[in-house]
């Protein structure tokens, strides 16, 4: 497994390295012990307590959507078909807070996300139904439930596709400028 840094802070790129011939293929999707390693921390990787799964049809955008308190950390990778992921850095004390980048996750590189708590996500379907696992590192509470609108204009992002349906949670969902008020240190 390739593991690498990215634009954001913290986040990581997990690139499995399959084998493949006439029958198919096999791959490793994830090696805790290469990731402790990686991280410096050993049982990190044994912090994930949970693996959920959603299917989402062709153009669908899912997010933005993040945790308050002490958030959580994720792997995300798409076992079927292909996304576009979207990740906005909300910690405000980060070097990148504030920044976001787009990552292709699909079921030929198998590349998946380290997400860790302080960010944003959200993705859009590429393909006619696209499968995404996420493995969390503490059960979902939520009361901490954050959600800023995909088509927020301080955001900006460029969805690659014209977004064909969202959820009625982030039809609604609240705007860039409304998270950083409920961000800011209360005094």
């Amino acid at each position: 497994m390739r593991i690498e840094r990215t634009e954001l802070a913290d986040v990581l790129v997990l690139t499995p390295q399959p084998f493949r011939d006439d029958r198919g293929l096999f791959t490793r999707t994830f090696d805790a012990g290469e990731f402790d390693a990686f991280l410096g921390r050993p049982g990190a990787a044994a912090a994930f307590v949970q693996d959920s799964q959603s299917r989402t049809v062709g153009g669908v955008v899912r997010g933005m959507h993040g945790r308050s308190g002490r958030g959580e950390a994720k792997l995300v990778r798409c076992a079927h078909g292909a996304v576009h992921d979207v990740l906005v850095d909300i910690r405000p004390d980060s070097p990148t807070f504030g920044k976001q980048q787009a990552f292709l996750l699909d079921d030929n590189d198998f590349r998946h996300l380290y997400v860790p708590p302080g960010f944003l996500h959200g993705f859009q379907a590429l393909t006619p139904v696209a499968d995404v696992c996420y493995r969390i590192d503490r059960p979902h509470n939520p009361a901490e439930d954050l959600g800023v609108a995909h088509d927020d204009p301080d955001l900006a992002i460029a969805w690659p596709r014209p977004v064909t349906l969202v959820s009625d949670r982030d039809a609604v969902a609240a705007s860039w400028r409304s998270l950083l008020t409920h961000l800011a240190p209360r005094s």
